[in-house]
């Protein structure tokens, strides 16, 4: 199979057993899937490397041109509030340092949107911008979008069910700043490019991947023709913390 089809294909069956095993709770989750995963990338892919959120960075990656990044269970804490579905597993292919090929799972709606198989954006709503953000701790970013655009919020989990709600056309715009990491952007960035939507740093710069630091503390997600209001909107924002 192809890359992108290998990468569907692992996102699946990462997928299928997190739902076999999520009365475990999320540790073993994420434990499990990593596992999983990283057999099965040395299986099919022996000569590329892997950058995972659950396993120590090996900085052979480094002297790479193809590098898989995953991260086994994208919003532990919702796995671990069932029936939630806002959870996903990222499988990534970063070539050169861009990320090209890429799989988003949704185990929970039974959903895996892929780079093979580029999604296609339903049309703009007629309503104000859509911003989806944590649940939890929305960066502070989100009221200048929140007041300069207009715009309304989505709270949801995981990072990759967030982009992905973009991806889908349940929303507008995905802001993130102030703490995030390669793994955690990587597959949905793939995604959300492939579907032809803009994606970038919140300075409008593009995202690079597999650099010496993993951390990669930013991202904008967007419908492209909001692209432009979201960037401006943003212009300063830039937040240090690894919140």
């Amino acid at each position: 199979m192809n890359d992108h089809e290998l990468a569907a294909a692992l996102a699946a069956e990462a997928g299928a057993l997190l739902l076999e095993i999520r009365s475990q709770g999320g540790d073993a989750g994420d434990a499990m899937a990593n596992q999983l995963l990283l057999r099965r990338l040395a299986e099919e892919r022996p000569l590329d490397a892997v950058l995972s959120e659950e396993a120590a960075d090996d900085k052979v990656r480094l002297g790479r041109d193809r590098v898989w990044i995953v991260d086994p269970l994208d919003g532990t804490r919702e796995y671990g509030e069932p029936p939630r579905a806002d959870w996903a597993v990222h499988v990534a292919l970063a070539i050169d340092g861009v990320a090209v090929i890429g799989a988003v799972a949704l185990p929970g709606m039974d959903v895996v949107l892929h780079t093979g198989t580029p999604p296609v954006v339903p049309v703009a709503h007629s309503g104000p911008p859509r911003l989806v953000v944590s649940r939890s701790r929305p960066p502070k970013s989100v009221d200048r979008v929140v007041e300069r655009l207009g715009a309304t919020t989505i709270p949801m989990g995981s990072a990759g069910a967030k982009a992905m709600a973009v991806v889908r056309g349940e929303a507008d715009v995905y802001v993130h700043s102030g703490g995030q990491y390669e793994w955690d952007s990587c597959a949905p960035v793939a995604v959300a490019k492939s579907a032809g939507l803009h994606t970038s740093r919140i300075d409008g710069s593009s995202l690079r991947y597999n650099m010496p630091d993993p951390y990669l503390p930013d991202l904008v997600i967007c419908r492209p023709e909001l692209a432009d209001s979201v960037l401006e909107s943003l212009s300063g924002s830039v937040e240090s913390s690894r919140g």
